[in-house]
C-alpha cells in the first residue's frame, strides 16, 4: 500500500542510528531520541538508505529560517524552511538532506483532483513505500484558513505555494513531503514546514501540466505517476536566516 497521504509504507532495509546497526530482528529495542522531537526508529519500516537518527537537542532550533537549493530534472525547486512553524521537521528535514538521503530521488506522485493538487516527493525507492526507518511527532498548522469548498469548515486551505510532511496518521512523519501547486483541501493533519519558491512553482507547473501516467484500468488518471519524470538532483541548504 502506498505511503500516500493518508496511507502507510513497509520497506525491508538496514536500520542504522548512531553509528550502529540494527535490524528488525536481532531482538534490540528500538531507539528513541531524549530531546523534545523524539525521533523514534521503525524497525517494522527500515531506512529506503542507511541514515542515523537526526540530532535532537534539548533546545531545538525554532526560529529563522532555512533555505533549500533543490535543482530538479524539470527545472529549480527552492525551499525556504521555517523554523518557528515546526522545528522538529525542519531539523530533521536539514539531517535528511545533509545525509543526501533526497539525492536522486524521484517524486513518485501527482494528484490532479478538484481539491487536491500536490506533488509528492521524498521516497529513495520511488514507490511511495519508503521512509528513513524513523518516525516522529506532528507539528500541526492551527493557523490555515477555512477551504471555501467545504462548508462543514472541517478542512482548510493548504494554498498554493505550500511544502508539508505526508504521513500515515497521526506522529508517523518520515521522509515523504508534498508541494502544493494548485490550492488543495484537507483537513489540517498534515505540518506545514515551508513554503516553495517563485521558480519552483514554475517548475511544479510544468511537470503538473505534464499530466499522469494512464493505467490499463484508468486512460485519465487524477492521481498517480507524473508523466514528467521529476528527479530530485540534490538537496542541500542554501542560505540560513
Amino acid at each position: 500500500m502506498k505511503r500516500a497521504l493518508i496511507s502507510t509504507f513497509a520497506a525491508v532495509a538496514l536500520v542504522v542510528s548512531g553509528g550502529s546497526a540494527a535490524n528488525a530482528s536481532d531482538g534490540a529495542p528500538p531507539r528513541t531520541t531524549h530531546g523534545p522531537c523524539q525521533y523514534a526508529q521503525t524497525p517494522d519500516e527500515p531506512p529506503a538508505r542507511p541514515v542515523p537518527l537526526p540530532p535532537d537537542p534539548r533546545r531545538t532550533p525554532s526560529r529563522g529560517t532555512v533555505d533549500v537549493a533543490v535543482p530538479t530534472s524539470q527545472g529549480p525547486l527552492p525551499l525556504h524552511l521555517d523554523r518557528a512553524k515546526a522545528p522538529c521537521t525542519v531539523q530533521s528535514f536539514l539531517h535528511l538532506a545533509q545525509h543526501g538521503f533526497y539525492d536522486r530521488t524521484v517524486c513518485h506522485r501527482l494528484t490532479a483532483y478538484p481539491t487536491l493538487k500536490v506533488l509528492q516527493c521524498g521516497d529513495p525507492t520511488g514507490t511511495g513505500e519508503g521512509g528513513p526507518g524513523y518516525k516522529y511527532k506532528d507539528e500541526l498548522p492551527v493557523d490555515l484558513p477555512p477551504a471555501p469548498t467545504d462548508p462543514t469548515g472541517a478542512r482548510r486551505l493548504y494554498g498554493r505555494g505550500l511544502l508539508a510532511m505526508a504521513n500515515a496518521g497521526p506522529d508517523t512523519n518520515g521522509s515523504q513531503f508534498f508541494v502544493v501547486y494548485g490550492d488543495s483541501a484537507l483537513r489540517p493533519n498534515y505540518t506545514v514546514f515551508g513554503t516553495v519558491g517563485p521558480d519552483g512553482l514554475a517548475t511544479l507547473d510544468k511537470t503538473a501540466a505534464g499530466g499522469i501516467e494512464p493505467t490499463a484500468e484508468n486512460p485519465a488518471p487524477v492521481d498517480g505517476t507524473p508523466v514528467l519524470r521529476t528527479e530530485l538532483l540534490r538537496v542541500r541548504p542554501s542560505c540560513r536566516h
